[in-house]
């Protein structure tokens, strides 16, 4: 199966009328080849076929042509330290280039050529590519026919690429790739990433006829394609060719770079080379610093390097010449004290052993004086209202934002606010963390957090709770719970900010009880006292009449029940003469007489 490919491209080279046949045009035509740099006999191919189809559908085949081999060189980058004094743990990256060329003549057609060579397979492990060792290639190239709408375009010569394939990529790292290719008939270039193409199978890896276009592709790993191979870090330059950017993690990865040729603002032929890039664990020499773009919280800010590649040197310029000779730090991890408000431009200079070098600009805003802070309600109750207060202190700038988290996510959506001075209510006690976030318009951003404890409200029981009692009398209420009671109104009331006042109102009256607990919470309650003197009584004996030394039944009654005394007279000849039910033994005619009192003062007499 020969796992050994490595990229390549195809090229011609216009030359001009046919040797052997004028009516003819003369190309020379090539394949550079990339493979491992130690391939088996079996891998060197020698010599090969290029396959020629005509360039329109239905893509006829037209015939082989057998090449040899013209020259098969190495190419290999220097792995000493001096080479690359910018550079941790220096890969190893060497391509054998094994070039075919032939020189052919072609009938003039208005179709074109489209010339082709197929091999498999890749090597294993790409990371871009799934199951790569069973992934072959196609090298091809079209030659323009006289159809394009460019005079003369069937006597162009492709770009030609150049050999700078050994770049060393660094994972995760910025790079550079330069993809570009020089064209020998002045025609403009633009360049983009594009799908590799897929080519022989293991089955068969070395077909002596390609199959017929068009091509398939090559299957990518997501989230990689063949507009995007290195992943989203990394662009291609559509002037230049350079590809540069973030690299993808260290790995094996297919590029393949396609190249539009325009004349007069036509697009009248293509070329592409495809390279398996080796992206290495080295380690770039990279400045970078470590610090806030703002400080706004005192003048001292400390810095620190964030450097890849093992730096040996530092020299940081904090860009505040007023601060003298420690305007500059040769540490690592300095701290500067600014002379004054501004923005003060922060480089870093890295170097390994003063032989190679890489600095760093960043900004710097110092507007000390930003201090977040919030008050709160005095009393923080349950479902009570909490004034949330901002007090942040800015000397600089007038803050421009705020943003609280009440800490309650059982509240849902009204858990935060964005108000300056919001409030909140808690339905459960407990303890809530509250954060303030706040900006000011210099960019300084802080926050707040603290605790606050919301309590139940104190347990509240009042008796009674709505009565009515003797006019003539004063009225005891009862309040029970911990804390500090006070009635309103603060009328006909004695006792009123004790739990056991006396009322007293001449009209139907309610009063109010405040338990105040020592956390400020609050309870309520309410009774309504309705004052009567409006007090009656009655008598019925059973029986009416009775013969001497008989019993009867004395019963009162009155239009009150509750608080209500009673006392018969005479009481000699009465069996209970403090009830409202009594018998009763005269020996004699005898009127008897029931007092009956409501409270104190109130009176009813009745006889009978």
């Amino acid at each position: 199966m020969a796992l050994h490919t490595k990229g390549g491209w195809m090229y011609y080279q216009y030359l001009g009328p046919g040797i052997n046949d004028p009516t003819k045009l003369r190309y020379k035509i090539g394949l550079n080849q990339y493979m491992i740099c130690n391939p088996s006999g079996g891998q060197l191919d020698d010599p090969i076929n290029f396959s020629f189809f005509s360039a329109t559908i239905p893509y006829n085949f037209i015939q082989d042509v057998s090449v040899s081999i013209n020259t098969n060189n190495n190419t290999q980058n220097c792995t000493a330290q001096a080479c690359h004094p910018c550079i941790s743990l220096i890969p190893s990256i060497c391509y054998k280039i094994v070039n075919y060329e032939t020189i052919v003549e072609l009938a003039v057609t208005p179709d074109g050529y489209i010339v082709s060579k197929q091999r498999c397979c890749r090597v294993p492990g790409l990371s871009n590519v799934p199951n790569s060792s069973n992934v072959g290639t196609t090298y091809t190239i079209t030659i323009p026919g006289t159809a394009t709408g460019v005079p003369n375009s069937e006597k162009n010569s492709s770009p030609q690429f150049i050999f700078n394939d050994t770049s060393i990529v660094c994972g995760n790292s910025p790079f550079t790739i330069n993809f570009t290719a020089t064209d020998p008939d002045a025609d403009s270039l633009v360049y983009s990433f594009c799908d590799a193409y897929d080519g022989a199978s293991s089955a068969a890896p070395n077909p002596g006829t390609s199959n017929q276009p068009l091509f398939p592709f090559v299957p990518y790993l997501p989230p990689y394609s063949g507009v995007s191979p290195l992943g989203a870090g990394a662009t291609i330059n559509p002037v230049t060719g350079v590809i540069s950017g973030i690299a993808p993690p260290p790995g094996e990865y297919v590029i393949c770079v396609c190249v539009a040729e325009y004349r007069n603002g036509i697009n009248f032929a293509n070329s592409r080379k495809e390279l398996h890039l080796y992206v290495s664990t080295c380690v770039p020499l990279v400045a970078s610093s470590n610090f806030n773009s703002i400080t706004c919280n005192g003048f001292d800010v400390q810095f620190f390097d964030n450097s890849s590649g093992n730096p040996t040197t530092f020299l940081w310029n904090f860009g505040d010449p007023a601060s003298g000779g420690l305007n500059t730090s040769p540490f690592q991890n300095p701290t500067h004290h600014f002379t004054d408000t501004g923005i003060f431009q922060i480089k870093l200079v890295i170097s390994i052993n003063n032989e190679c070098f890489d600095s760093i600009t960043r900004p710097l805003a110092v507007y000390p004086g930003f201090l977040p802070g919030y008050l709160t309600s005095l009393v923080l109750c349950v479902n009570t209202q909490i004034q949330f207060t901002d007090t942040t202190f800015s000397r600089y700038a007038p803050v421009n934002s705020w943003y609280w988290d009440f800490g309650d996510p059982s509240s849902g959506t009204f858990d935060t606010s964005t108000m300056r001075n919001p409030l909140h209510t808690y339905a459960l006690a407990g303890t809530y963390n509250v954060k303030l976030v706040v900006t000011n318009t210099k960019g300084c951003i802080d926050s707040v957090t603290r605790p606050i404890t919301i309590s139940d409200p104190p347990v509240l029981s009042l008796f009674p709770h709505d009565s009515t009692y003797c006019k003539l009398d004063s009225l005891q209420l009862t309040a029970t719970g911990t804390g500090t009671f006070n009635w309103t109104p603060n009328t006909f009331i004695t006792g009123g900010n004790t739990g056991t006042p006396l009322v007293f109102p001449p009209v139907p009256t309610r009063y109010y009880v405040t338990l105040t607990s020592g956390v400020g919470c609050i309870s309520k309650d309410s009774v309504n006292v309705n004052p009567l003197n409006d007090l009656t009584n009655a008598i019925v004996a059973s029986p009416p009449n009775i013969c001497e030394e008989d019993t009867l039944t004395l019963t009162g009654s009155s239009n009150h029940n509750n608080n209500v005394s009673w006392q018969w007279t005479p009481v000699a000849t009465l069996g209970t003469p403090n009830m409202a039910v009594t018998t009763a033994f005269p020996i004699v005619t005898t009127t008897y007489t029931l007092t009956t009192t409501w409270g104190n003062n109130c009176v009813a007499v009745k006889s009978v």
